[in-house]
């Protein structure tokens, strides 16, 4: 199961992270995050319904978490620190983005088992 939470949050964190490029040609930088999030939001669902269905509370948390920490990482290590976004990349957005990265696992697990 580490494994595969390990991958899964991977895969939704550079699916955000490839949106972004491609969507920096058509989107105000300032707009890209609430531009990428429905799609992102979307995929999250996706996964943890279809791919990576987690029921118990437990294991919704430690998902959420680790989903998290690899968002976090990654944007610092791959968006902060090699881009320098000229305005700042920690925005609401952003925060908006890390707390779903963390709850929505939580939230679907629960609407699982129900």
């Amino acid at each position: 199961m580490v494994k595969k939470t390990i991958l899964w949050g991977f895969l939704l964190w550079f699916f955000g992270y490839m949106l972004g490029f491609l969507f920096f040609a058509f989107v105000p930088p300032a707009l890209l995050g609430w531009v990428i999030m429905p799609f992102g939001l979307a995929a999250t669902v996706w996964v943890l319904y279809k791919k990576f269905p987690v029921l118990a509370i437990k294991d919704a948390l430690i998902t959420g978490v680790v989903w998290a920490m690899i968002a976090i990482v990654g944007d610092y290590l791959l968006l902060v620190q090699v881009l320098h976004p000229a305005d700042g990349y920690y925005k609401l957005d952003v925060y908006l983005y890390y707390a779903s990265t963390l709850v929505l696992p939580l939230i679907i697990s629960r609407l699982r088992t129900r």
